[in-house]
């Protein structure tokens, strides 16, 4: 979970939000549904779909607990909760962030797949910090290890190296530790740390954000980089192969290739609508999925309805699903479904956008409604 501050000399651009908390694509236009103009309300999907299941806490990951974390936190540094932390620079704020790969590494170390989990890595910072708004800069990595594999660790770089090119930043630099006993043999832990630059009078902070604003959806190629304790528990009861071929898909992708798939790099796509002035608010959904990173960009008072049928959620969700007998309200907020970046737009701002879309794929996935949190229908 992000722990990102903003200066002591500036006021939080996340004061109003409330409680702490590349491959070529093609785009499809989906019809609107019918949302609820407020919340609380109750819809068929709500009601039936709660039920008891394997949770990420079975896993053994509290999302709870770590949002108690940041609160804490808070009390100390006023001012954290954003997907980015800004510092105030002349006209302009630094936005700065940092993350880490998490456990998809166990699967890369089991299929000997390394040099795709740097896509990773930088995704995880990038996608938070262009929230704001903020253009990349530069990023620098963090690799620790017991005892150094340099061709294994050259795989991982490139990635890193592939990701920034993605990301249109440069990589300054990183840490290469070696800590004999530290990590079993073979494996080994990265973070990242990306810094952007943007404009005081262009920062993205959703204080525009009003009610009957739309939400659009950009797809993601999967998990992503988080809820993988989970993903793991459900791979271990199962006694799954990670090279079974994943059901329902269209092609004979194993389940171990759709799990490692790297993260969509948002941030070209993301800036293009920023700099026309069309976005309000941005949501990079990782951990907490939609129900716990939506509201965190909405001023107090607002909220989100999210129509699940307005994309198709990819197979390995629906695989997660069935075979860990996940409940609804646990994958929505432990996984992206499909979804990896949420915007925020005036209607007249997203209708334009799914105008001139070209050939991106870009989903009308709901509106902003009076009440808070996020229901679905």
């Amino acid at each position: 979970m992000e722990r990102l501050v903003f200066s002591s000399h500036q006021q939080p651009i996340s004061a109003r939000l409330g409680p702490v908390f590349q491959q070529k694509q093609h785009l499809s236009n989906v019809p609107a549904h019918w949302c609820p103009t407020s919340l609380p309300f109750k819809c068929r999907a709500m009601v039936a779909e709660t039920k008891a299941g394997l949770s990420y806490k079975d896993a053994g990951v509290d999302i709870d607990a770590g949002t108690e974390l940041v609160r804490r936190i808070a009390a100390m540094a006023p001012g954290i909760g954003g997907f980015g932390g800004l510092f105030p620079l002349g006209d302009s704020y630094l936005v700065a962030g940092t993350d880490g790969v998490g456990t998809k590494l166990k699967l890369a170390f089991e299929m000997g797949k390394h040099d795709t989990i740097g896509i990773d890595l930088v995704a995880m910072s990038v996608n938070d910090i262009v929230t704001s708004g903020a253009k990349p800069l530069f990023f620098l990595d963090y690799f620790a290890t017991s005892q150094l594999d340099v061709d294994l660790a050259e795989q991982v770089i490139k990635g890193i190296v592939e990701g920034c090119k993605q990301s249109d930043c440069v990589l300054l630099g990183g840490e290469t530790a070696e800590m004999p006993g530290f990590y079993a043999k073979g494996e080994y832990d990265l973070s990242g740390f990306a810094v952007g630059i943007v404009k005081k009078e262009h920062v993205v902070d959703g204080k525009a954000i009003r009610e009957g604003d739309m939400l659009l959806g950009l797809p993601s190629s999967g998990v992503h980089s988080n809820g993988f304790s989970l993903v793991r528990r459900v791979l271990s009861d199962s006694g799954v192969s990670l090279s079974s071929v994943l059901p329902d898909s269209d092609s004979t992708i194993s389940i171990g290739e759709a799990l490692l798939a790297p993260t969509v790099i948002y941030v070209k796509e993301v800036l293009e609508l920023v700099d026309a002035g069309k976005v309000k608010g941005l949501a990079h959904i990782t951990g907490g999925g939609f129900t716990d990173n939506i509201p965190r960009i909405f001023p107090k008072g607002l909220g989100a309805s999210v129509d699940f049928g307005s994309w198709q959620v990819p197979p390995i969700f629906k695989w997660l699903k069935k075979v860990g007998g996940i409940n609804d309200a646990e994958m929505r907020r432990t996984f992206n479904m499909g979804i990896g970046m949420v915007i925020v737009a005036s209607p007249e701002s997203a209708e334009d956008i799914l105008a001139n879309k070209g050939d991106k794929v870009i989903y009308k996935i709901g509106r902003v409604v009076k009440g808070e949190g996020v229901a679905y229908c």
